[in-house]
């Protein structure tokens, strides 16, 4: 039984990693955007925007939620990174417990 659980807990560490990753994509695809390095014309580029952005409003606009404004600041990946690497830290202390 605890080789489920220790492998499972392998597989949340790095599904977060996976979502770390993709929130930095996510920021950095933002700002390219947004100093009109690359045009959101060219089909590629929409299509990892439009992926990241799936993956990762869900989450921010919960956060976003709970903040308080501040204006066109948006500390929500911040703060989910933060969260994750609270939690990896977490099952990390978990996982060599074990």
């Amino acid at each position: 039984m605890d080789i489920i659980v220790i492998n499972l807990l392998k597989v949340l560490i790095v599904a977060l990693n996976f979502y770390y990753y993709i929130i930095i994509a996510n920021v950095v695809f933002s700002w390219l955007v947004a100093f009109n390095v690359i045009n959101t014309s060219n089909q590629f580029v929409h299509m990892v925007m439009d992926f990241t952005y799936r993956l990762t409003e869900p989450l921010y606009s919960r956060i976003r939620n709970m903040l308080p404004n501040f204006g066109n600041i948006d500390l929500s990946p911040i703060i989910v990174l933060l969260g994750i690497y609270f939690i990896q830290g977490l099952l990390r202390d978990v996982l060599y417990q074990m």
